[in-house]
C-alpha cells in the first residue's frame, strides 16, 4: 500500500491545472528565454533556461506555450500568480452586469400608480438596467384583451427615445409581458 502513495516536495509550488507550466513541467527541448529583468536572451535549451532561473533564485514560467519555441520568463511564481489574479479582480471590477427589473401593472391601473411606475422605470433605465412589464389579469379582466396592450403602448410612448423594445407585448396565461433596454 505504501509504494502507490505519491512523494510530494514541501517546497515545490502547488499549481492549478489551468494555470502556466513551471519550471520542470516544461517539457520542450528550446525556449525563448526573458530574464528577470525582462531582457530577451533569445532561444535557449531548457536546461540552460532552468539554470537561469536557479542562479536568480526565481522560477521558469511558461507564459506563451502556443507559439514554437514557447516563451518562457524568469519570475518569482508567487508573484506572478497574484499579478494575474490582481488583473482579473479589476477587470471584473470594471464589468458592468446588466439585470432585469420588473414593474407589475394592471389594466385598470389608476393615474397616480402609473406615474410613480413610469418613474421608476426611467430610473431602473438611467441605471443601464432593462426593464420588465408585466400586466396581470385577474377574473374577468381577462376578456378585452387589448385594454392592457393599449396600456402597454402608452408606457412605449411616455418612454419614447430613452429606450428601445427588446420584447413586444405578448400574452402568457394570463398576464402580458414586454421587455424594454435603455438605448
Amino acid at each position: 500500500m505504501e509504494g502507490n502513495i505519491a512523494k510530494l516536495s514541501l517546497n515545490a509550488p502547488v499549481r492549478e491545472e489551468d494555470g502556466p507550466r513551471i519550471n520542470e513541467d516544461i517539457r520542450v527541448k528550446e525556449v525563448r528565454l526573458i530574464d528577470e529583468n525582462g531582457d530577451n536572451r533569445g532561444v535557449v535549451s531548457i536546461k540552460e533556461a532552468l539554470q537561469v532561473a536557479a542562479d536568480a533564485g526565481l522560477d521558469l514560467i511558461e507564459i506563451s506555450p502556443q507559439v514554437a519555441p514557447p516563451v518562457c520568463k524568469v519570475l518569482d511564481y508567487g508573484k506572478y500568480k497574484y499579478e494575474i489574479q490582481k488583473r482579473k479582480n479589476e477587470a471584473k471590477k470594471n464589468q458592468k452586469t446588466i439585470s432585469i427589473k420588473e414593474l407589475k401593472l394592471r389594466p385598470a391601473i389608476d393615474v397616480h400608480d402609473y406615474e410613480v411606475k413610469i418613474k421608476q422605470a426611467k430610473k431602473f433605465l438611467q441605471e443601464g438596467d432593462k426593464v420588465k412589464f408585466t400586466l396581470r389579469y385577474r377574473g374577468r379582466e381577462s376578456g378585452p384583451v387589448n385594454g392592457g396592450k393599449t396600456v402597454l403602448d402608452k408606457v412605449l410612448d411616455d418612454l419614447e427615445g430613452i429606450v428601445k423594445v427588446d420584447s413586444e407585448p405578448k400574452m402568457e396565461g394570463r398576464q402580458m409581458i414586454m421587455i424594454v433596454s435603455p438605448l
